[in-house]
């Protein structure tokens, strides 16, 4: 850890707790986290109102060691995408479990993770914001350590980076990668061989950008399946590879090929160890990025490491405390916790356990069916044991929709006792 990433981090933990952050003791308002974290409060009877949302020390900790393993097993760099949590801890776990450095998005995050020390940004999306391009050439020419690498997929894109570079009188030039597109009918990247050459030959008539590989993202294959994904992969090595027969990459010290979600990183890992001798040592970056806190649903169901079963298997992290507020039949139920608090956006959360007079026990007839601002509906079967003030743990679906409701987070050990809190810029 850098000496400006640890001083950063300390002023994470010197913020003082109040109303800002749910969930949090009511009597912790104005200690600081470093002191609330210190009290190692019990998350169930240490003060914390509901609903509250959850990490798992343990299994945080067994998914940054399981993708570490992984990674280097398959001769992978990785670049979990920073997004998913835009936690500048969970950044920086990440790189002490050996990530080559964080991808993002857009230009805000970037901002998020320079303040915290940051050295290395993959930014997976065009850039052709002049303000942020400015910032960048600022922040590349006054820290010759920061290393940023971004897409590009259009001519017209090329175009307006280069004037935005040159008026701000950038000294360093911008890394970029050409962006293949996942098909016709998919989200960015350029949808052509020819055109993506054409992109090359732009950046090379710069003087403000270097193109350092290609890229793109496999998630958005139409109709993915293991074949599909497959063979857009090796379109992506095959264009790496034309494109250093051609000399597009002569002057540098690597290739870089990147993919990786964290639905088809096996597929990406198979691919990668294909990729032939080049002119240049090849950087194969992975990109996963919701591996860190897991899920109940949508990436439970599409991890690959439900297809490769000896690699492992995550475990999902996250637990949405919530409490039953209203039983008003035998068929239904109400909790505390709605659309604000969980994410909905792929799956609706799931019942996991209930507690009541500190017991805990699986939600047996307990379902969510529906979720309002502040509420989420309960169907309860005949054999659903439930009663207004019982707590009900829900699994959530998709990482990125959980961090973005909630500021700071506790992480509790399987005991409930809170050992440190998550600080969360969305």
């Amino acid at each position: 850890m850098t000496a400006d990433t640890a001083q950063s981090l300390a002023r994470l933990a010197a913020e003082r707790v109040d109303h800002r952050f749910k969930g949090l003791p009511p009597d912790a308002d104005g200690l600081t986290v470093a002191e609330l974290a210190g009290q190692r409060r019990n998350l169930f009877t240490g003060g914390f109102a509901t609903p509250v949302l959850a990490l798992s020390a343990e299994r945080l900790e067994h998914n940054l060691k399981l993708m570490e393993t992984y990674a280097a097993r398959h001769g992978l760099t990785f670049a979990p995408h920073g997004k998913t949590s835009m936690a500048p801890q969970l950044f920086q776990r990440q790189i002490e479990h050996g990530a080559w450095g964080i991808t993002l998005a857009v230009p805000h995050q970037v901002r998020v993770a320079r303040a915290f020390g940051t050295r290395r940004v993959f930014l997976a999306n065009e850039l052709v914001d002049a303000a942020a391009l400015r910032w960048i050439a600022a922040e590349l020419d006054a820290d010759p350590d920061f290393e940023l690498i971004c897409y590009v997929d259009s001519v017209r894109g090329v175009e307006l980076m280069d004037a935005a570079l040159r008026d701000a009188d950038a000294t360093r030039p911008v890394d970029v990668v050409v962006e293949l597109a996942a098909g016709d009918g998919a989200r960015t990247g350029v949808r052509t061989e020819t055109e993506c050459a054409a992109v090359a030959d732009a950046v090379a008539g710069t003087r403000t950008l270097r193109l350092v590989g290609v890229a793109g993202y496999e998630g958005e294959v139409p109709k993915a399946d293991t074949e599909r994904v497959t063979a857009w992969l090796r379109r992506l090595v095959a264009l790496a590879a034309d494109f250093d027969k051609a000399g597009r990459f002569a002057g540098l010290e690597e290739i870089v090929v990147s993919a990786g979600g964290s639905a088809w990183f096996d597929a990406v890992a198979a691919v990668f160890a294909e990729i032939p001798e080049l002119s240049l040592p090849v950087l194969k970056l992975l990109r996963s990025g919701a591996y860190v806190s897991h899920d109940d649903g949508h990436y439970r169901k599409l991890t690959p490491f439900n297809r490769v079963p000896e690699e492992g298997a995550l475990e999902p992290a996250f637990r949405l405390w919530t409490q039953v507020v209203s039983r008003p039949s035998a068929e239904q139920a109400f909790v505390n916790a709605g659309k604000r608090d969980a994410a909905y956006d792929l799956d609706l959360p799931f019942a996991q356990v209930l507690r009541r007079d500190g017991a805990e026990r699986p939600a047996t007839g307990v379902s969510v069916t529906a979720l309002s601002d502040q509420h989420a509906w309960l169907a309860t079967t005949p054999e659903a044991d439930l009663e207004v003030g019982d707590w009900v743990g829900l699994g959530l679906s998709h990482p990125c929709t959980s961090f973005d409701k909630w500021q700071l987070i506790p992480v509790a050990e399987a005991d409930g006792t809170v050992v440190d809190y998550v600080r969360t810029f969305f």
